[in-house]
C-alpha cells in the first residue's frame, strides 16, 4: 500500500504546482501594481513552484525506477524530496504572499528555506549514490 500512498502524494503535489504556478502568474502578477507583491517576491513564488515541480518529478521517477532497483536510498531520496517540497517551497509561498494577508511575522519562516534546499541536495546525492551502487555512472 506504500507504493499507492507514494503516488497519491505526487498527484495532489503536481496538481497543487499546477494551481499555485496559474495562481502566481495571474492573481499574484496583478498585485504588482498595488505594492502588495514585489517583483522579488513574484519570482520568489515562481521559483518555490518550479522547485515543487522538479521535485513531484523526480519522485515520480523514484516510483518507477524503484521498481528495478530496490534501494534504501530511493525511500530516502523520495522522503528527502517530500520534505524539501514541505519545507523550500511551502516556506516560500508563505514568505512571499505574507503582505497579502498581513502578516509580517512569517518573515521567521525564512531560515526554514534554505534547510529545505539542503533536503534537495541530499535527496539528490542519494539518487547519484544508488547509480554508484549499481554501477550506472
Amino acid at each position: 500500500m506504500v507504493f499507492n500512498k507514494k503516488f497519491i502524494f505526487v498527484g495532489i503535489s503536481g496538481a497543487t504546482c499546477v494551481s499555485l504556478g496559474a495562481l502566481g502568474a495571474h492573481a499574484l502578477k496583478n498585485k504588482l501594481s498595488s505594492g502588495l507583491i514585489t517583483i522579488d517576491q513574484l519570482n520568489g513564488f515562481d521559483t518555490a513552484v518550479k522547485y515543487q515541480m522538479y521535485h513531484t518529478l523526480a519522485m515520480f521517477l523514484i516510483i518507477i525506477i524503484q521498481t528495478k532497483f530496490e534501494a534504501k536510498l530511493f525511500k530516502w531520496a523520495y522522503f528527502l524530496f517530500l520534505w524539501g517540497i514541505i519545507l523550500f517551497s511551502g516556506s516560500l509561498y508563505f514568505l512571499c504572499t505574507r503582505n497579502l494577508f498581513n502578516a509580517d511575522w512569517l518573515k521567521v519562516l525564512g531560515p526554514i528555506t534554505p534547510i529545505g534546499g539542503v533536503l534537495f541536495v541530499a535527496g539528490w546525492l542519494c539518487f547519484a549514490f544508488v547509480g554508484l551502487k549499481n554501477k550506472l555512472i
